[in-house]
């Protein structure tokens, strides 16, 4: 549909997974919901939960896919085609235990760097041609097994920062929305600060 941006916020479906770090793109795309007045309603033939917002002059359609990360891209895929969403116009948002607890990174396309999320998304739409948001989780130091780390919840020390990210990207995402993504990746990529041109990397 003319004019339609899709922002898919990826994550694993169920309670047993709500608010752990591999969800940030489910939380980052609830901020915008939040933000946007926008309600979930479940959606059968592309199992996924869609969220329709007008935000200033564009329309906005969000999105969780129901499916478990790794088949994530078979919902993406069937929402891109039904709505014939133009891949300018799609955004992915996704967790990245390579990138620290407080960066973020927007890029228009590239590797999925082993993100089983991204690689589905990209097998299902046969391009690596989409914006793609990633949010920065951390890892544990030394430690190459990630899986512990990544499906779990964010310490005590960590969720100040956390709600600031998730906070930081929901707001990049809808500048990319709004202003473009060279304006989303100059004003928000890098390191999270108070300053707003501290620690910015193009």
């Amino acid at each position: 549909m003319e004019n339609l941006y899709l922002i898919v916020g990826l994550g694993n479906p169920g309670a047993e997974y709500a608010r752990t770090r591999h969800n940030a793109g489910f939380i980052v795309v609830d901020r915008l919901a939040e933000r946007w007045q926008a309600g979930w309603t479940y959606e059968k033939k592309f199992a996924a939960l869609l969220a329709r917002a007008q935000a200033g002059e564009r329309r906005a359609l969000l999105c969780k896919p129901q499916a478990y990360m790794n088949a994530s891209g078979e919902p993406v895929r069937d929402v891109v085609d039904f709505f014939r969403v133009a891949l300018p116009r799609f955004l992915a948002v996704v967790d990245d235990a390579d990138l620290p607890l407080g960066h973020l990174r927007l890029r228009p396309g590239g590797s999925s760097g082993g993100h089983h999320g991204l690689e589905s998304i990209e097998q299902q739409l046969g391009t690596r041609e989409f914006a793609r948001l990633r949010v920065g989780i951390g890892r544990q130091d030394g430690v190459r097994e990630i899986t512990g780390h990544v499906l779990g919840r964010f310490g005590s020390t960590e969720r100040a920062l956390a709600d600031k990210i998730f906070l930081a990207a929901s707001e990049q995402a809808q500048t990319w929305l709004e202003a473009g993504i060279q304006k989303a990746m100059s004003q928000f990529n890098g390191v999270l600060s108070d300053s707003p041109n501290e620690g910015k990397e193009q």
